[in-house]
């Protein structure tokens, strides 16, 4: 396979990467920092940046079988518009930039997060961000009272109703779309999920055992890139050890 993968130089993405390499598949990174992993080509490309979204995918050369929409920021405090700015806003511009550098019956990947697994109760302001124009997202921060933390679950609400929505379109392209949701991943920013959801995560991981660790996601992503996942669609797949199941499990009393 020929992929394009954003966020292949650190974390889940750079795992991403380094399996994918290893199988003998291509991968071009887009990425502001270049990866240690010795992909086939890496293109410097800042999400938060619309110029830079539209040089990468102008240098983009393709065709691709898969494109895996991984980079993303996690909850910091002071960069809520930034998030939303990378985490959404970026991944739908570069995505349907790269639309038409997908060979017909080509996979997209979307990292989303079990922190976007509340997307039916916020469908209201989900709706309103998917609508929202780039240059009105500063007010719609301020007029919400949205902070870093609400700013990550929102972008991945986001990811997730898109993937879902999306879905007849891409059948229509010849294409398929799914989403991945990880919970805690042993990555260098576990520490910031660990600020911004507290003692919610720190028991969570305690239930589960551990951290997720990042190969583990790479796989699940690595095989809804694959032609053996080809009748999945529009799925959103949680990667959590169980964590959602026993939050379930709790709730319903079972």
């Amino acid at each position: 396979m020929r992929v394009a993968l954003t966020g292949g130089s650190s974390g889940i993405g750079a795992e991403v990467a380094r399996k994918l390499t290893e199988l003998g598949h291509e991968v071009t990174a887009f990425d502001i920092s270049e990866p240690e992993v010795p992909v086939a080509r890496w293109i410097e490309t800042d999400l938060s940046d619309p110029a830079s979204i539209r040089a990468a995918i102008e240098a983009a050369t393709g065709p691709f079988d898969a494109l895996l929409n991984n980079a993303g920021l996690p909850p910091r405090d002071g960069l809520e518009e930034l998030v939303l700015k990378v985490n959404w806003f970026g991944l739908r511009s570069f995505m349907a930039g790269m639309l038409d550098k997908l060979e017909p019956g080509s996979a997209i990947v979307n990292t989303a997060s079990r922190a976007g697994a509340m997307w039916r109760e916020n469908l209201d302001e989900v709706r309103a961000l998917m609508a929202l124009e780039p240059d009105g997202l500063a007010d719609f921060i301020q007029r919400r009272g949205i902070d870093a933390t609400r700013a990550y679950n929102l972008s991945k609400e986001a990811v997730i109703v898109m993937t879902m929505a999306e879905t007849e379109s891409m059948i229509a392209r010849d294409l398929r779309m799914n989403s991945v949701s990880p919970a805690a991943v042993s990555t260098g920013i576990l520490k910031d999920f660990a600020a911004a959801f507290g003692d919610r995560m720190a028991r969570n991981v305690a239930r589960a055992g551990r951290p997720g660790l990042p190969e583990e996601v790479a796989d699940v992503i690595i095989f809804l890139a694959s032609p053996e996942s080809a009748w999945i669609k529009g799925q959103d797949i949680t990667i959590d050890g169980g964590m959602s199941a026993m939050s379930v499990s709790d709730k319903l009393e079972l």
